[in-house]
Formats: structure tokens, sequence, C-alpha cells
């Protein structure tokens, strides 16, 4: 029986180095929020957005309460994905548009996985949600990377570059890599 994937976007950030909604700046025609959740729908069974409210999408607040970064938007998708008999949940950052189009094959196997050096790419089996409550309640550490450690993900590297809108520049250059490319 194959596995049930969530995709899961994290797209609560505040976008302070971008200056204004990275999530919703324009790349070809689209806001980079369309490019990822195009992207994570030919892996996934079903998309959330997580810590948004975008209108007709499942959107998740961040859990167990708000203002908790990428790890609350995880948690959130967990909690979502094990009582949704979901195996597993497949999280993109909303700011990287070029997702590898086998990003699933690549992370799936036994356990967590992280894209080495962009964490947000992750595999999460919904077997981790309660390891992340607790360490959440514990509060030792927000960092995504801090987590990945805690719950011993894998890290698997990737050969193909994964451009990260960070700030207007980044878009950009990534605007030009494309038309490089045509």
């Amino acid at each position: 029986m194959p596995l049930r994937v969530l995709g899961a976007i994290i797209a609560g950030g505040r976008s302070r180095r971008f200056g204004s909604d990275k999530a919703l700046a324009e790349l070809d025609g689209r806001c980079l929020l369309d490019h990822v959740i195009a992207a994570l729908a030919l892996e996934c069974d079903s998309i959330v957005i997580c810590g948004r409210a975008v209108d007709g999408h499942v959107c998740l607040a961040d859990r167990p309460w708000p203002g908790l970064g990428p790890l609350g938007g995880l948690a959130g998708a967990l909690h979502f994905a094990s009582i949704q008999g979901f195996d597993a949940v497949l999280t993109s950052a909303c700011d990287t548009p070029e997702i590898p189009a086998d990003l699933a094959a690549r992370l799936s196997g036994s356990g967590a996985a992280t894209i080495a050096g962009q964490p947000l790419f992750g595999w999460w089996p919904t077997s981790l949600s309660p390891k992340l409550d607790r360490y959440l309640a514990a509060a030792s550490s927000l960092a995504m990377n801090d987590w990945t450690i805690h719950a011993g993900a894998r890290r698997v590297h990737c050969s193909q570059e994964i451009p990260n809108v960070n700030t207007p520049v980044d878009l950009i250059g990534l605007r030009l890599r494309r038309l490089a490319k045509a």
C-alpha cells in the first residue's frame, strides 16, 4: 500500500529581509507560493499552508501557539497529518519556487530526512508529532537545524541548486537565471 503524504508549505514568516510579503512576490506571472503549491502537488496526496490564511487552501495555524517559526508550522502539519491518516509530511518553504521533481523520493525512507543546508525541505513521519510537541514544550531551541538533529534526521545531498528567495535581489537573480536558461 503506497504511503499517504501531506505536503506542507511553511509560509508564516514575516519577510523582514524581503521588505514585503515574499510568498506573494511574482515570478513568471505567478506568486512564489503558487509555484511551490504546484510543485508539491505533483508529489503529495494533499497540500496545506502553514502559518497563514490563503483562500481556497487548507491552512493550519502554528502549533501549539503562534510565533514559533517553521517548527510551529511543522508541528501543526504533523498533528493534522496524524489526525487525517497521512503517513508522512513533506515540507517546503514558501520562497523556494524550484523544487526538485523527485523531492519525496530523495527524502523518503527510514525516518526523518532533510536536504543538506535546506532543512525546510523535509520528510517527517507523522509518528514524530508527539516528539516535536515535547521538544517545543521544553523550548530549548526553535532553530530548525537543532530540531533536525534532535529528531535524528538524515541529511540528503542534492546536486540541484534550490534557490531560496530571501531578498528582492534574490528574486532578480532568479529571474535573470531563468532568462539565461531560456
